[in-house]
């Protein structure tokens, strides 16, 4: 189920400016479930008033970061994205609970499409509350060229 957070945030605490709007997802780290996080990228972009080309790009870059962590997930672990709306940019981070030295490869062809896709991309690995470990992308799209 998705959150959504309006509520204002202050420029200290980035990553970004007051007002702007988060919105969690939280699902099975599933390849069937992609489409639905791929669905709300989209929709949010939209809202957003990207061009058609942004937000298609930021679609596809969702889509193939997602399918890049449900690889790595470990078995039952939930899928986490969270989309920080700010007018002109959505950053997402996209977060899997994955084995003890689980790495993303940055040599990848799914690696070089995220950073064609995205105007930046990341990722992290660490741990959870919980101790468990992570991987997270981290990817920021503008809302068309030039911006």
């Amino acid at each position: 189920m998705a959150q959504e957070d309006t509520s204002s945030v202050p420029p200290e605490s980035d990553p970004g400016v007051a007002g702007a709007t988060t919105v969690e997802i939280r699902t099975a780290a599933r390849a069937a479930l992609i489409p639905t996080v791929r669905a709300v990228a989209s929709d949010l972009a939209a809202r957003a008033d990207f061009d058609l080309d942004a937000i298609s790009d930021l679609r596809m870059a969702v889509d193939e970061a997602c399918a890049t962590l449900v690889g790595l997930a470990e078995p039952g672990s939930p899928l986490q994205c969270t989309f920080d709306v700010h007018g002109d940019r959505i950053d997402v981070a996209a977060r899997v609970h994955a084995g003890a030295g689980a790495e993303l490869p940055d040599d990848s062809f799914g690696w070089r499409v995220l950073q064609t896709l995205a105007d930046q991309v990341a990722v992290e690995t660490g741990t959870t509350d919980g101790g468990r470990s992570a991987l997270t992308i981290r990817l920021h799209k503008l809302a068309g060229p030039g911006l």
